[in-house]
């Protein structure tokens, strides 16, 4: 479905579990897959075309848009309907604060306790990653995975949960920059330094690189972030 000239990819649902609960799933991962700050356009999402896409009444659909709207990922506006959220500059910057912080964290963890298998697979993640950095939609996604991968090594199950709301936001913004090719190629070259010092098992240094390689977004944001209000 279109949302404003912007797709909306929403599959219809499947038998089992509750509408609420797949309707709030299907939209959110609608919303994460969106490029939103792509353009300057608010992007309303009509329900009754969500209900159409779907196939269900509208009830489960504003119950899940009742979740979508206390993760910040939609607002709700009287007599206008219901728009995807678009995070300011200075948000921006305050959430990516609070992300280089906690994976800083969970990468300082890591260091401790991550066996060699797993720093493995995170070597093999960055290998697709470069094989990845010319298709900006993959690279992004392989990107994103990276970083949870590293935080679940951490350990830490708050941290992982916390972060995971932090990332549906981070998806969108990187999305915005991912395109550029120096911007592919640091990712690279700092996921490899990283995991570098995981497997030489010095937290200090793990941590301060990660919470480097996040600020270093904000610094793009500053240079490139013309998307962003």
């Amino acid at each position: 479905m279109l949302v404003d000239g912007v797709t909306l990819d929403v599959a219809p649902l499947a038998e089992k579990a509750s509408y609420k609960a797949k309707a709030y799933q299907a939209l959110r991962d609608a919303i994460v897959r969106m490029n939103i700050y792509g353009h300057s356009r608010p992007i309303r999402i009509d329900e009754r075309q969500l209900c159409e896409a779907l196939g269900i009444s509208r009830t489960p659909v504003r119950e899940a848009i009742a979740l979508l709207e206390q993760e910040g990922l939609v607002r709700s506006m009287p007599r206008r309907g219901v728009f995807v959220v678009r995070k300011t500059k200075d948000e921006i910057r305050e959430l990516i604060i609070v992300w280089a912080a906690l994976e800083g964290m969970a990468a300082r963890l890591a260091a401790g306790q991550a066996t060699p298998a797993e720093i493995h697979g995170l070597r093999a993640m960055i290998a697709g990653q470069a094989a990845d950095a010319e298709s900006p939609d993959r690279f992004a996604a392989a990107n994103i995975d990276f970083h949870q991968a590293l935080i679940r090594l951490g350990g830490c199950a708050l941290i992982t949960e916390m972060t995971e709301t932090l990332f549906l936001h981070i998806r969108a913004i990187r999305w915005t920059l991912i395109g550029r090719p120096e911007r592919a190629e640091r990712s690279v070259a700092d996921h490899a330094t990283i995991v570098e010092a995981l497997a030489r098992r010095d937290g200090d240094l793990a941590e301060t690189l990660v919470r480097n390689h996040a600020l270093d977004l904000s610094r793009s944001i500053e240079r490139h972030g013309h998307g962003f209000e």
